[in-house]
């Protein structure tokens, strides 16, 4: 290891101790501050003549990298830039990315992260992270030690269902990334203790197998007994080499994403985003629309849109909510009705999984229903009798909330819970500007994609984005200070109250259900220290964690800050 992060003896200091001098230096995205080194640095760390000779301090640096970035002109040559600056200098790009969190945000992940997963192979330039591939199955744990350091977080993907875009085969890459530098910027995990992992098992993406500059595997992808030996001979290799990381499974298609998740969750520190803290982020806007329409939670109904891993976590956090309102776990799961591509999903059904089976509406309750065709009723009809307070939207069906369903959500409600939260922005089932217009800014609106502000009625309407970077960068943050040894669900219900409870007056007053961005930080250590006060009654960390936790948590959060550089060739190992 060429470097290390070391303290000063007499003042606590920390610095970056190198022991070999040159030129890698300033290759290296983790010790270059390329024309902020000084002058006495320059001279130590033989780098006098490989830059120019003028000093710039971090604020100068600042200044010319956001120039370009304004001169971009499309999202996805900005996210080019940036990425090419992480490449180069990782805490001028973390800097630069938390100085502008709600301008940068949809750039290094949502919406424009799925158009650069799409182009992956064409905007390639320099690896991140690991690519382990089928054919390289039997030595996971020879890759996994080229890590030069053990990770405080893997997040993995297989690429088959990135976002609302589908199967992207290698190119899914630029989720686990992404994720990754939200780690950073919104939580503090120091980047050289993040890992992205892609498992290519191949893709069955027609335009990525014809694709001549395509970088992943080029054959359909493996499925069944030999894909899941794949992934339990990855997950091994990753508990035998990295015991204590946390592992965060990421964009696996639906029922690879529920098996992993159940199969492994009791034998390592592991969990889902898209199923979790999808659902953790949904908890905590309908907490904060509550206090918006005075309601209490207790008396919720909800209609799913969407039947997929994301809606399965979302209804099973909010009957975690309802139970621990008072209401029993069966009372709780039948406030929650779910509508797929089918219509309302019934007991009628001769067949269909677990999930919908468990919230499956009775077939004597549609004996009331009003509707054409009680084998298929439609979401609106779903909304005309099941009579739900609020509307969520996982669909990845574009135009699903209608303004006929809108309209009906408005008919049944005085504020009505309107979400569409599917992703990227072509995805949501509607607009925020849309739902507002159609419900006559009655309703209340979260959506999982940024939308601008809405203007109806002479009122400006500032859209809550719920988004997954409230809830995972802190969870994560947390399992890792609080050295947690298992993830539970309830400290994703945990997390939402925490969440929630950073939501002002003046966020309600705007329209919103969540903070504003620039307060991420804040809200991912309020979300770490519930996440480690759970674990600690859960028994899955120790009683110490909670000494001095707050102050704990803070210490342990990396600031985007240029630290010295020492040559210090004792330290060679």
């Amino acid at each position: 290891m060429n470097w290390s992060i070391e303290h000063d003896a007499q003042t606590g200091e920390a610095y970056v101790a190198v022991t070999e001098r040159g030129d890698w230096i300033l290759r290296d995205p983790l010790t270059n501050k390329g024309t902020a080194f000084t002058l006495d640095e320059r001279r130590a760390l033989h780098l006098d003549g490989l830059v120019p000779p003028v000093f710039s301090t971090m604020a100068q640096q600042l200044a010319r990298v956001y120039e370009n970035y304004l001169g971009k002109p499309s999202s996805l040559e900005r996210y080019i830039h940036l990425t090419s600056l992480q490449d180069r200098n990782e805490v001028l790009f973390f800097r630069l990315l938390t100085s502008h969190i709600e301008e940068m945000m949809p750039v290094v992940y949502t919406p424009t992260v799925g158009e650069a997963c799409q182009q992956f192979s064409h905007i390639f330039r320099r690896p991140r992270g690991l690519y382990i591939s089928y054919d390289q199955r039997d030595r996971i744990d020879e890759i996994l030690r080229n890590q030069p350091r053990p990770p405080a977080v893997i997040v993995v993907t297989d690429g088959e269902r990135i976002l609302g875009l589908g199967d992207q085969g290698i190119g899914g890459m630029g989720i686990p990334t992404g994720k990754l530098s939200l780690y950073t910027a919104c939580a503090g995990i120091p980047p050289e203790l993040t890992m992205p992992i892609t498992l290519d098992v191949g893709t069955d993406n027609e335009t990525r197998l014809a694709d001549p500059l395509y970088v992943g595997l080029r054959q359909r992808r493996i499925r069944g007994e030999r894909y899941q030996e794949f992934v339990d001979q990855f997950v091994d290799a990753v508990m035998r080499v990295f015991p204590e990381t946390v592992l965060q499974w990421e964009d696996f298609f639906k029922g690879n994403a529920i098996t992993q998740l159940e199969r492994f969750r009791d034998r390592l520190c592991t969990f889902n985003d898209d199923i979790q803290g999808t659902a953790s982020v949904v908890v905590a806007g309908v907490y904060g629309a509550l206090r918006m329409n005075g309601g209490a939670l207790r008396d919720q109904r909800i209609l799913l849109g969407g039947a997929g891993a994301s809606a399965q976590g979302i209804a099973g956090l909010l009957v975690l909510a309802l139970h621990d309102e008072g209401l029993s776990l069966d009372e709780a799961r039948r406030r929650i009705a779910t509508v797929d591509s089918r219509g309302l999903v019934t007991t009628a059904r001769a067949e269909m999984e677990p999930f919908k089976a468990t919230y499956a509406r009775p077939v004597e309750e549609l004996a009331s229903y009003v509707c054409a065709d009680r084998a298929h009723v439609t979401l609106e009809e779903a909304i005309d009798n099941f009579k739900p307070t609020m509307l969520i939207g996982t669909s990845g069906t574009p135009g699903l909330f209608s303004e006929a369903v809108v309209r009906a959500m408005a008919r049944v409600n005085e504020r009505p819970l309107v979400f569409p939260l599917s992703n990227p922005t072509s995805k949501a089932e509607c607009t925020a500007a849309q739902a507002i217009e159609w419900s006559e800014g009655r309703a209340i609106v979260a959506t999982g994609s940024p939308f601008p502000p809405v203007t109806f009625g002479g009122r400006t309407y500032r859209t809550g984005q719920g988004n997954n970077a409230f809830i995972f960068p802190g969870v994560g943050l947390g399992l890792w200070v609080g050295r947690v040894r298992r993830v539970t669900d309830a400290m994703f219900l945990d997390a939402a109250r925490a969440l929630a409870s950073l939501v002002t007056d003046e966020d309600l007053a705007e329209g919103s259900v969540y903070p504003r961005l620039t307060r991420i930080r804040d809200c991912s250590h309020a979300v770490a220290c519930a996440v480690i006060r759970r674990a600690v009654v859960e028994g899955h960390a120790e009683p110490v964690m909670l000494d001095d936790l707050e102050a704990r948590v803070l210490r342990a959060m990396w600031q985007p800050e240029y630290r010295s550089v020492r040559y210090e060739p004792d330290r060679r190992q």
